[in-house]
């Protein structure tokens, strides 16, 4: 063997392992943005969802204030509740959505204990639909919750791992923060008028 074919084996094998490097490089990104993009969509799907029920609340609370003066004063907090979550979501600041959902998830079921003390507002078909459709809702949004969370953990794993880092600092990737329950949303709802 002369030094022509060593280097024509040297250079295949080089060859071979850049045609390897490049797969893999482009394969990574690739998924990075695939994990990017099941990010973003799931919490487009959420903020749908956001979006109707803090649509919703302002007639729920009409319908109750005009049979239940007296928990007014409640209903006025639901709907400073209800603007900061929505003004939150309209910024895209997730930390800060999660912070008045928090608070707001822990309104709404009093929602219920006013319509227990009042017996024409449980038969008022329009709080009954309203009711009905932010039960769904919630149900909606907490399976949107846990499949933006399990996106973000895959994402956050993923460009902390080696060899995955290299290529997740030259595409700009950041960690993404959860859309989590705080430790007043864990907790049993009292409920108190």
């Amino acid at each position: 063997m002369d030094m022509a074919d060593i280097a024509l084996i040297g250079g295949i094998i080089a060859g071979f392992f850049l045609l390897i490097f490049i797969v893999w490089f482009f394969s990574t990104w690739n998924r990075l943005v695939n994990l990017e993009e099941n990010i973003n969509n799931s919490w487009a799907q959420i903020s749908v969802l956001l979006k109707q029920r803090y649509d919703m609340i302002p007639n729920l609370v009409n319908i109750v204030k005009g049979m239940a003066k007296q928990e007014i004063q409640f209903f006025d907090k639901l709907f400073e509740a209800r603007g900061a979550a929505a003004g939150a979501l309209k910024n895209g600041d997730i930390a800060g959505v999660a912070r008045a959902e928090s608070t707001l998830s822990a309104m709404i079921p009093k929602i219920n204990m006013v319509a227990e003390q009042y017996p024409e507002l449980k038969s008022d078909a329009g709080f009954l639909n309203i009711q009905n459709q932010l039960v769904a809702m919630e149900n909606s949004i907490a399976d949107r919750r846990e499949f933006y969370n399990s996106s973000v953990t895959a994402f956050n794993k993923t460009i902390q791992m080696i060899p995955t880092v290299f290529v997740a600092n030259m595409k700009g990737c950041e960690r993404r923060d959860l859309f989590e329950i705080t430790a007043e949303e864990r907790e049993n709802v009292i409920i108190e008028f």
